[in-house]
This record gives structure tokens, C-alpha cells and sequence, in this order.
């Protein structure tokens, strides 16, 4: 309530002093100006009850004034408070709300620095992150210690602190980092309030004077409002960055359980098409097409002895044993070589693997598709397996019954057409001995490698007296022993020098090259006329296999007619006419055509002991004759005619051909035998 002014009574000077008294209030004129009415009116003699009514209406409205402007003044801080909280409800940039509420700050304050530090919780400091009117760089980056100056003091303790003179201040813990840049800055007077979330202090706001002075419990409660605002701003910011990041991971969860699910469903479509695929009795073959085009690349199938199986879209593949060790030990398909490796296994049995070749990273979808395969294509060979097993015994069974001859011949014949074999047509026998000096053939793949091929050829293949045996349609048994012991030989690893080639002498040297390569060896027999003849061309089949060894002949194939003499004396029916014809059929059909007698001159020769001058001398002819008659001998019969092991099996033959002979005496050549210029 104002208090009771004496009225100036009819004095118009007193009275005009006081209408002027009220203009100012008014104008909101400055407090100097409102002295003057009561001197203009001692000045125009006023006195009495009429100056003193002025000097008490003075007094009032100076009262006035202070309450209007402290009206103003809080009117000002609160539209600042709501302004600040209208940028808090628009919050987009932190920095930007933060640097005009500390801008605020230093209009309604009034000073000439206002600045804001925050907490590092972590190193135990707080530094500055906001200035406003700060000119000096080391100022706007100083760093302060929890209790260290007056910030720090304020941040650990969340107290708000003034100092009139903080230079002179010896309340707060100086450190030269801190007074120096407080120095170069120039400030004297400072206030410093907490920044509070809940309980948690997270900084300091500031206002500081280069000039001492106080600060009034108005101004640090604005500053504290202030504080708050910015505490809310910071901590809005905190939760609006955790609430973008937590967004961020969802839409990236999101997005990976949206992949993750394409590729599950893709996995199990791949799945299902290749699982139906060997339902409807699809081979590793289809198999390896179907998975080529649902992966865009390459595919080799290899059993678990690294023998290729099937392939589509890629050259011949090396099988990475340590990338399909590590496959099978983790479950998981594996990198390679620049393709992918999936081990092929049921349970701990290894039964192969699969590579895929293609360039560039395999995605997570197409890897675990590339592992649904490995599942199917082991369903696949276990079902071959079995399948296989079981046509092998059922074979196996009926070879074992043919060349024991006990079982009655047409039944034999009924069960082989079953099986697709026909038992009426001409039948080889062979017998297979892999050899100890070779790498280890194992049985079963060994069996397995004769029982496919067999079978292409619509034969039988099993075990018989603990040898691998084999009775396929033939007419020459020493070609299809040959041609089966190349074929292994590269099943087991090894190559044969030339698997049977060539007519071997006593020492058994095919060809006369002295060199074996052992692998698997093949002794034949045959070609047998229906079944009743099969168990004796499977004894001569293991008489020339016996053979073959004991001439040294590993990993090669051949029957006994191929031998040379030592086939003649092991088989059962000796057939002189194909041995003579075997042996000499060049030199013969040469001297049937042009009239010669090649083949006496090679009786004249080996006859006086391979002496080219006693031989001239027993034919009446020039030794150069000799020797031109010798060269052509050696064109037919090739440059090792003359070994002891060939030489030996030419003097056989030619006796034999002169015991069979008609007419013992022979014609035609003798000793003075037809001339062809000195060769015959």
C-alpha cells in the first residue's frame, strides 16, 4: 500500500510538480529526472504543506519506478525462460539451443562473459563447451579438475559459487592452467550454478565481469533457471540421439531378420527342389546342374577318396583337403582357393564334397543354400550306396556261382538277364592283383572302380577267392585286360608303362622295354562260350595273373596268349598256329607277298650262331645281302628283334612253323633263296 500524500492545497507550481512527477513514471524517465519537480518548485518559492507534497510524491514515484522496472526486469526473464523452452520443444540442433540460452544469460545479466562447461565423467573434469563474449583461446578451451577453481567447485560439490574478485578468492583451489587463462580472458567477478539432471550434475553455467562486482540472489536464481533449461536441452538431446540410435539398430535388426528370413526361405525352397530332385530319382549329376543354377557358378562333386563324381559349369577341380577337413570339423561351408568347399558327411562318416567356383564373396544366403546342398547330396550317395551295395552283393553272388560251376547253368542265365547281362554271348574273365609296391589301393574302392566298369559294359564284377574278378562280353581277353588295367591304374594313382603292349619274351619285357610300374595288375582269359566254360577261363585268368608277377609285369593287363612261349607252356590247350603267327606273321606275310624267304635267312642266322659271315657263307650270298636281308628284318619285327628274349621266342616259332608245315622241306627260298636286291 503507498502511503498517504499531503495534498498541495491550491498552489498551481505544487501541483504542475506533481502532473510532472507522473509524466515521468510515465516516459519511464531515468531516477535523476524525477528530483527536479521539487526543485523547480523551491525554486519557484513554494513552501509549506505544497513542497512537501512534492517531496513525498517524489519519494513515491521513485518507489514506483523501482517496482515497475523490477516488473520489467522479471517480465524479460520470463519471456527468456519461455523462449529458451520453446527452442527446447523444437530441439533439432543441441549447439544452437545451448549458445542462445547462454547468450540470454549474458543480456539478462548483464555481464561481459557468459559461458557453459560440461563433465567428463570419464576423466573426471569438466571443460568448456559454450562461450558467449569470451575473446581469449586459451579460455574457450581450458579444462578444469572435479574441485578445481570455481567451476570445479561447483561441478563437484553442485553448489552454485560467486566471487566478487576471483583472482583474489582464496575459497577456490587455484591451478596456473586455470588463473592464467582466466587472466588472459580478464575476467574478475564470477558466478558459476550446477547443470542438474535428477541427482546427476553434468556441468556449469557461468557469468563473469572483467570488472568486480556482486551478484544478487535474483540474478543466480535466473542463472540457476537458465541452467536448467540447458540441463533439459542436454539431457533431451541425450535421449533423442539414443532414441535415433536405437531406431537405427531396429531398422538395421530389422533389415538383417528381413534378410536373414529371405535367405531361410530361399535355403528351404533350394532345399526342397533339390530333396525332391532325388526323390524323383535324380542322379549327382542333376544334382550338381540344379545346384550350378541356383548358386550362378561352378560345381564339382568328389566322393570321399577325392574321385570326381559329376560337374557342371567348372573345369576339373582339385579337391582341398585341409579346406574340406576344416569344412567338416566346423560344419560350415569354407573359403578356398577362390571358390567355396562344403564337406559331405552323415554323422562322422566323411562321403565327400562339393566346390563351388565362382568369383567375389558368397552371401550369407548362398552359403547356407551351398550347406542345404551338402545335406541332400549326402542323402544322395548314402541312397547310392545302399542301392549299390545291394546290386553288388546280388552280382557278386551270381559271379561267385558261375565260376564255381556248381549251380545249374540256366538258372544262372535266367538271374544274369535280370541283372541285364547275357550269359549266351563270348565272355572274358579277368583277375585283378593290386601289387604291394604300389601306393595302397583300397578293396572296397578298388571293387567299387571295377564294379563301375563292369558295368558300362554290361558285365559282372565281385569278390571270388579273395580276388577282385570281372566277367565282361569280349572277343580278345588280352585287350580288355589291357584296357582295364590302364583304367584302374589311374583309379589307383598310378600309371601303367603301357599296360600290356607288346609281346612278351622269357624275362617277360613288354615290347622289350624292361621297366614295370606297379598299380593294378590284370590277368584274362577267354573269351568263354556260355557258363559252363567260365571256371576254367578263370583259372587260366589266375594262372596268367600268376604269370604276369613272376615275369615282373605289375600294372599291366594281359592274357596268356600274349605272354609269348610261357603263355604257350601255362595254358591248358596249346594253339601253336596263333603263337607261330603271333610271332613271325610280319616276316611271313612279307615273304608270302614278295617271294622272299626272309624267314630262312633268320634260321640260317640264329642256326651259326648269329655269325653274319658263317651265315653268308651257308646262303651263297654277299654278307652285305645279309645285312640288307637283317635291316628289313628288323623293319617288320621292330629294333629289339634281335634280344635274347626275342631272339629266343623268333628260333621257337620258327621251328614250330617248319613242324607244321607241309612238306617239311618247303619251298621256295632255301639257300639260294629268291633275290629282291640283296633284301629278299
Amino acid at each position: 500500500m503507498l502511503p498517504t500524500v499531503t495534498g498541495p492545497g491550491n498552489d498551481p507550481t505544487a501541483l504542475a510538480g506533481l502532473r510532472r512527477l507522473l509524466d515521468l513514471l510515465d516516459q519511464g524517465a531515468p531516477a535523476e529526472d524525477f528530483a527536479r519537480p521539487a526543485a523547480e518548485a523551491r525554486a519557484a518559492g513554494v513552501t509549506g504543506a505544497g513542497l512537501a507534497a512534492v517531496t513525498e510524491a517524489t519519494e513515491v514515484a521513485l518507489r514506483i519506478r523501482r517496482t515497475i522496472g523490477q516488473h520489467r526486469r522479471r517480465e524479460a526473464e520470463l519471456t527468456a525462460l519461455f523462449d529458451t523452452a520453446s527452442d527446447l520443444a523444437g530441439l533439432r540442433d543441441l549447439d544452437a539451443v545451448l549458445r542462445a540460452i547462454v547468450h540470454r544469460a549474458k543480456l539478462l545479466l548483464g555481464t561481459d562473459v557468459t559461458y557453459l562447461s560440461l563433465n567428463d565423467e570419464a576423466a573426471g573434469q569438466t571443460y568448456m563447451r559454450v562461450t558467449d563474449g569470451s575473446v581469449a583461446a586459451a579460455f574457450q578451451q581450458v579444462r578444469l579438475g572435479l574441485g578445481e577453481g570455481l567451476g570445479g567447485l561447483v561441478a563437484q560439490t553442485a553448489r552454485p559459487y560467486f566471487t566478487r574478485d576471483y583472482q583474489a578468492d582464496h575459497r577456490f583451489r587455484h591451478t596456473a592452467a586455470i588463473d592464467g587463462a582466466v587472466a588472459e580472458e580478464g575476467l574478475r567477478a564470477i558466478l558459476g550454478v550446477p547443470l542438474r539432471v535428477g541427482a546427476r550434475i553434468i556441468g556449469v553455467l557461468y557469468a563473469a565481469d572483467r570488472a568486480p562486482r556482486g551478484f544478487t540472489t535474483d540474478a543466480v536464481a535466473l542463472l540457476s533457471s537458465l541452467a536448467d533449461h540447458a540441463a533439459i536441452a542436454i539431457d533431451g538431446a541425450r535421449l533423442l540421439e539414443e532414441t535415433r540410435a536405437a531406431l537405427a539398430d531396429l531398422n538395421a535388426a530389422s533389415v538383417t531378420i528381413r534378410a536373414q528370413s529371405e535367405a531361410i526361405r530361399r535355403a528351404e525352397e533350394a532345399h526342397d527342389e533339390l530333396t525332391d530332385l532325388v526323390l524323383r530319382g535324380g542322379g549327382v549329376a542333376e544334382v550338381a546342374r540344379a545346384l550350378a543354377g541356383l548358386l550362378d557358378g561352378g560345381i564339382v562333386l568328389h566322393d570321399s577318396e577325392g574321385a570326381e563324381l559329376a560337374r557342371s559349369g567348372a573345369g576339373p577341380q582339385r579337391v582341398p583337403a585341409e579346406a574340406v577337413a576344416a569344412s567338416r570339423a566346423g560344419g560350415r561351408a569354407v573359403a578356398a582357393g577362390g571358390g567355396w568347399v562344403c564337406a559331405v558327411v552323415a554323422g562322422p562318416e566323411p562321403l565327400g564334397s562339393i566346390v563351388l567356383t565362382r568369383p567375389g564373396a558368397l552371401a550369407d544366403a548362398d552359403r547356407l543354400l551351398f550347406e542345404r546342398a551338402g545335406v541332400v547330396t549326402a542323402l544322395l550317395l548314402l541312397l547310392g550306396r545302399s542301392v549299390a551295395e545291394a546290386e553288388d552283393r546280388i552280382r557278386g553272388e551270381l559271379l561267385s556261382e558261375l565260376l564255381s560251376g556248381t549251380a545249374d547253368a540256366g538258372g544262372l542265365a535266367r538271374r544274369a538277364r535280370r541283372l541285364g547281362v547275357r550269359l549266351d554271348r563270348r565272355q572274358a574273365v579277368c583277375v585283378l592283383g593290386p601289387e604291394p609296391g604300389a601306393e595302397p589301393v583300397p578293396g572296397r574302392r578298388l571293387l567299387s572302380a571295377a564294379a563301375r566298369w563292369a558295368q558300362a559294359r554290361r558285365g559282372l564284377a565281385g569278390l571270388h577267392l579273395d580276388q577282385v574278378v570281372l566277367v565282361v562280353p569280349a572277343e580278345d581277353p588280352g585287350a580288355v585286360a589291357r584296357e582295364l588295367a590302364a583304367e584302374l591304374a589311374g583309379t589307383a594313382g598310378v600309371s601303367a608303362s603301357s599296360a600290356g603292349g607288346g609281346r612278351a619274351g622269357a624275362g617277360g619285357a613288354p615290347g622289350g622295354v624292361g621297366m614295370s610300374v606297379a598299380g593294378v595288375t590284370v590277368g584274362a582269359a577267354g573269351p568263354a562260350a556260355g557258363p559252363a566254360e567260365l571256371p576254367r577261363a578263370h583259372a587260366e585268368a589266375r594262372r596268367c595273373l600268376s604269370a604276369l608277377r613272376a615275369l615282373g609285369r605289375h600294372g599291366h593287363g594281359a592274357a596268356l596268349a600274349d605272354l609269348g612261349f610261357v603263355g604257350l607252356l601255362l595254358g591248358e590247350r596249346a594253339d601253336l598256329s596263333s603263337y607261330v603267327t603271333g610271332v613271325l606273321d610280319p616276316v611271313l606275310a612279307y615273304d608270302a607277298e614278295r617271294g622272299t624267304d626272309l624267314a630262312g635267312t633268320l634260321e640260317a642266322y640264329f642256326a651259326h650262331g648269329s655269325s653274319l659271315t658263317r651265315t653268308r657263307e651257308a646262303l651263297h650270298v654277299h654278307v652285305n645281302t645279309v645285312v640288307q636281308r637283317l635291316d628289313r628284318v628288323r623293319s617288320l619285327l621292330g629294333p629289339d628283334w634281335n634280344s635274347p628274349e626275342s631272339a629266343l621266342e623268333l628260333q621257337l616259332a620258327l621251328k614250330l612253323h617248319r613242324l607244321t608245315e607241309r612238306g617239311a622241306a618247303g619251298g621256295g627260298g632255301g639257300a639260294g633263296g629268291a633275290s629282291d636286291g640283296g633284301m629278299g
